[in-house]
């Protein structure tokens, strides 16, 4: 460990391994293209528990209360999306080091996780984005689970939404070259 290595990496470093850069992510709420069917959906499943509500308090007595529970699941449906990922970006944490790249979260409830890709001359890295970059570094076979039984699909791993994407992106390219 050298003097310049952050308190907390004692045993996830190798020797002669320093820490160059670390940052976090942009937690804002975004909207994907992933969330418009569940907004959609949610949001017609609160409606129609808003309707239900309505017509049931017409007829007087507390039986409309019965429909507090689907309004708030139609709604829970339609924003769930959009706050679980700003909730888990907010909880994450990178750092790039001499040869890899780790992500960290810490996440309440679900516990600490440390991921860590290794950089080297195969890695092939792609930054997207205006403003707030993501790079991507790497791929990651997961196991996701279905109504018809389980299913292989491949992730991107990286580091999302980053205001400092340009010094990365210059450790990156000097991580590559020195592992040739």
């Amino acid at each position: 460990m050298t003097q310049n290595t952050p308190p907390g990496w004692d045993g996830i470093l190798d020797d002669g391994e320093t820490i160059l850069w670390q940052g976090r992510p942009d937690g804002a709420i975004l909207f994907r293209p992933a969330n418009i069917m569940p907004a959609i959906f949610g949001l017609l499943f609160a409606g129609f528990a808003l309707f239900w509500m309505i017509m049931a308090s017409m007829a007087g007595g507390i039986f409309w209360m019965a429909g507090l529970l689907h309004f708030f699941v139609g709604i829970g449906i339609a924003g769930g999306g959009l706050v679980r990922d700003a909730w888990v970006r907010r909880h994450t944490y990178y750092s790039l080091s001499t040869k890899r790249a780790f992500i960290a979260t810490d996440l309440p409830w679900v516990g600490r996780s440390l991921r860590h890709v290794a950089v080297t001359q195969d890695v092939t890295i792609n930054a997207t984005g205006d403003g707030l970059t993501t790079i991507v570094f790497g791929r990651e076979e997961i196991t996701v689970r279905g109504k018809n039984g389980t299913r292989k699909r491949k992730v991107d791993i990286g580091f999302e939404r980053l205001a400092d994407a340009d010094t990365v992106l210059r450790h990156l390219r000097t991580i590559e070259k020195a592992s040739k």
